[in-house]
């Protein structure tokens, strides 16, 4: 089959774009998927630059991102069947190939079936930006009806679905952009609070918006400094999640004095750690936002779409130009 893999870590030039054997014999628990499009994510490209962080086989095959159509199925296979339309996150841990090539293995458990009202261009950018937003907000912070949510970088992949998320909730949603571009595409998504953090001041724009209270939650999708003014935006006892990790001098001491509840998001979790019952919940995660979709309450932005074998060149595009929502790629 055809597919995008690497030997060894570095820049875009690691990727290799050419024939991989393929393994069609499906496990009792496996699907075998034939794909049509993926998604991708900054974790493309953090597994090309530094694979010795991961627990990888080479050569790699990336990518989390799927949807395609089911063509084979294991024997204990019980929730789809082959010719079914699924959407899936799988990173290629534990032995697992990535999904930027041909064909598939993935996790039943992993596996939804695809929105009918997306295309699989569009399905395959929801996956993981989907249940990060999702896992962040409802089994993190426990949003609920009337709160106030900011979230940071709401014009990203993860930005856009988590605003709309929120804003389905109940909650009323700040969000942070860098120009009037995104700007104006956060406001089509509903977001109440816009701010421009190159021209304004988050923490006093979010003070004065929450009547010096802070907001209830606050998510961060771009880690460093963002995530220490997390801190100082965040409500005392409110709830700060984040995506990235702390630098090891990162400083506490705001989060402290407020009695901040801090949470960390990592999707990876359920197939890092071989967690079942974890992979169940994402699967249904993508069931949820599935119905939401084809109910017209959530949408997805793909910014542009590129070939297979344009892989690195789609990988720097997102690295360097923070597009306005998702990327893509299509056989």
């Amino acid at each position: 089959m055809k597919a995008i893999f690497f030997q060894q870590g570095g820049s875009g030039n690691a990727l290799h774009y050419g024939d991989v054997p393929i393994s069609e014999q499906c496990e009792d628990h496996q699907v075998l998927v034939r794909i049509k499009a993926i998604g991708i994510n900054p974790i493309d490209y953090k597994i090309r630059a530094a694979p010795d962080r991961f627990p990888l086989t080479f050569p790699v095959i990336p990518g989390c991102d799927g949807a395609g159509i089911v063509e084979a199925v294991g024997r204990q296979v019980s929730h789809c069947k082959p010719g079914d339309n699924v959407y899936f996150s799988q990173p290629g841990f534990n032995r697992r190939q990535g999904t930027y090539a041909e064909y598939a293995l993935v996790d039943e458990q992993l596996v939804a079936m695809k929105p009918a009202s997306l295309t699989f261009e569009q399905a395959a950018a929801v996956p993981l930006v989907a249940i990060t937003a999702w896992e962040a907000l409802h089994d993190r912070a426990r949003i609920s009806r009337g709160q106030t949510v900011l979230i940071h970088a709401g014009a990203g992949g993860v930005g856009h679905i988590a605003i709309q998320l929120a804003k389905h909730a109940g909650a009323t949603v700040a969000t942070t952009v860098s120009n009037d571009e995104k700007a104006d595409f956060v406001k089509r998504l509903g977001a109440d609070k816009i701010i421009n953090y190159r021209t304004q001041n988050v923490e006093e724009e979010i003070l004065q918006w929450t009547h010096g209270q802070g907001a209830d939650t606050v998510f961060d999708t771009v880690g460093g400094s963002t995530l220490q003014q997390c801190f100082r935006c965040v409500k005392c006892y409110g709830d700060v999640v984040t995506i990235l990790q702390p630098s090891a001098d990162f400083n506490w001491s705001d989060a402290r004095l407020r009695n901040v509840r801090f949470s960390f998001e990592l999707m990876l979790t359920p197939v890092l750690l071989e967690l079942d019952h974890a992979k169940s919940h994402q699967a249904d995660i993508l069931r949820q936002c599935a119905t939401l979709f084809d109910d017209n309450q959530l949408s997805i932005e793909v910014a542009r779409v590129f070939e297979l074998a344009e892989a690195a060149t789609a990988q720097q595009c997102l690295e360097q130009d923070h597009p306005i929502g998702k990327l893509v790629l299509v056989l």
